[in-house]
């Protein structure tokens, strides 16, 4: 048996496309499965392992405070909690019923992704702004930061910013707006790694919390993330996520993560309690972030940027085709191999391309984000030494090489 797939029946796949959920995540280094592993062997009180956590996460982050969760997802749904109840245990208890509370959650259309279901489930209403003319080609206009000023009333709980190179208006625009409103800014930031710098860059830029994914570039657990920001906010998350099924005299969380001096009780099991993460996760991801920060933009470009050139050198020349190396010389992106299909002369579309790599054998994911242009993409992060090899060679056997 090569692998422990094998044990239930299942295939693994080569996946050259990149880590998203639906394909199980990134690739974890043997120092974070390992970490993992031991962690599983012990039990730690999860609270004080959590207030360790912050400290790190504020130390790479620049944040007050930081926490660990399941995944970017359930931080904007702890992050929307928060903002919703602040510290007050009585409202934590209500969630996902808001009535009388701050209950609204601004966001740009040109933002809205499916993502924000997770914003949603705490029980706010989502108000829409702004109409992203840029994107539906009868403009250039996007959302202001008018649109969000003349948005924000009393019954305002948040404003929720996705991030991404394109993304508009800037984030300091809006933080700007916001903070004189003294309404929050929940940043969604969970693939905009690399470069490390992100780590910083919008807790600089003002936002109050910001939500990192943690089982894609860092390469930690799939069932992790990162929350930073805030420490109250930070704080109200972590009392709508932990288990809290401790009597008040006994519960002695760490101060700095909870102080249990800014409170009349212990609120129920949150909202959060069911995206709970464990010891391993919380190991598994400090160890990553470690890493991580360690090896630097410079050395990990030059890591994947070597599997794309293997992946080129592989495919070689096909009729029908053309295999571009996509690479940032400024080390601020992800290298990329996009092979750009002459449909008519292939004899098949790029979508046809990718079925038939991920029905094969051995099946490979390829990225289907630009089919309708006629390119099948693949990407690093996610391959394994000499599987660049191997996709090429399987790419040259369904163009009919």
């Amino acid at each position: 048996m090569s692998n422990v797939y094998e044990r239930f029946g299942l295939r693994p796949i080569i996946n050259a496309s990149g880590p998203s959920t639906r394909l199980s995540g990134a690739i974890m280094a043997p120092e974070v499965a390992a970490a993992m592993a031991a962690a599983s062997q012990w039990c730690v009180d999860i609270a004080e392992l959590q207030a360790t956590a912050c400290g790190i996460i504020a130390k790479h982050t620049g944040a007050e405070a930081g926490y660990v969760t399941s995944g970017a997802a359930a931080g904007l749904l702890l992050s929307t909690a928060a903002c919703v109840t602040g510290l007050d245990p009585s409202k934590m208890n209500r969630l996902p019923d808001t009535t009388g509370m701050k209950n609204r959650v601004i966001m740009a259309r040109s933002h809205r992704n499916f993502y924000d279901h997770a914003v949603r489930s705490a029980g706010i209403e989502l108000v829409e702004i702004g109409i992203a003319d840029r994107y539906s080609g009868a403009g250039v206009r996007d959302a202001e930061p008018w649109e969000y000023a003349a948005a924000i009333d009393d019954d305002t709980a948040a404003i929720v910013y996705v991030a991404y190179a394109h993304t508009q208006p800037d984030l300091v625009s809006v933080v700007e707006v916001a903070h004189a409103a003294g309404v929050p800014v929940i940043v969604d930031a969970a693939g905009q790694l690399p470069p490390a710098s992100n780590l910083r860059r919008f807790i600089a830029e003002g936002a109050d919390l910001v939500c990192f994914s943690g089982g894609k570039t860092i390469a930690g657990p799939q069932a992790s993330g990162i929350l930073a920001g805030r420490r109250d906010l930070i704080e109200a998350a972590a009392l709508q996520h932990l288990d809290l099924d401790i009597l008040w005299d006994q519960w002695n969380p760490p101060a700095g993560l909870i102080d249990k001096s800014h409170l009349p009780g212990a609120p129920h099991h949150g909202i959060g309690r069911p995206c709970k993460v464990g010891k391993e996760e919380i190991v598994g991801l400090l160890t990553a972030l470690e890493l991580f920060v360690e090896e630097g933009d410079d050395a990990r470009h030059a890591r994947w940027l070597a599997h794309m050139q293997a992946l080129v050198e592989a495919t070689g020349s096909i009729r029908g085709a053309s295999v571009e190396l996509r690479n940032d010389p400024k080390r601020a992106t992800i290298p990329a191999v996009h092979v750009v299909l002459d449909e008519e002369v292939i004899g098949k579309s790029a979508l046809d391309v990718v079925r038939e790599l991920q029905d094969g054998e051995p099946g490979i994911a390829a990225n289907p984000t630009y089919h309708r242009d006629g390119v099948v993409a693949f990407g690093p992060l996610c391959l394994k030494e000499g599987e660049a090899g191997v996709v090429g060679a399987r790419l040259r056997e369904v163009l009919g090489v």
